[in-house]
């Protein structure tokens, strides 16, 4: 069997990346959430919530 003890691209430990990715996302439901709670309207505002929050995210990359 191969060791792959350090071969960057072997699972284990650096698998996590520090990026945020996910948290424009979470803010744009945050907010859908929010504007559809105060407007009554939750159906329509929290897919527009996701859709911020995924433009949102890629101008942050």
């Amino acid at each position: 069997m191969v060791e792959r003890e350090n071969d960057p691209t072997a699972p284990g430990e650096n698998d996590v990346d520090d990026s945020p990715i996910g948290s424009g996302v979470a803010i744009g439901i945050s907010v859908g959430v929010l504007l559809g709670v105060a407007t009554e309207n939750l159906a329509l505002w929290l897919p527009i919530g996701v859709a911020i929050g995924a433009g949102l995210e890629a101008a942050l990359r």
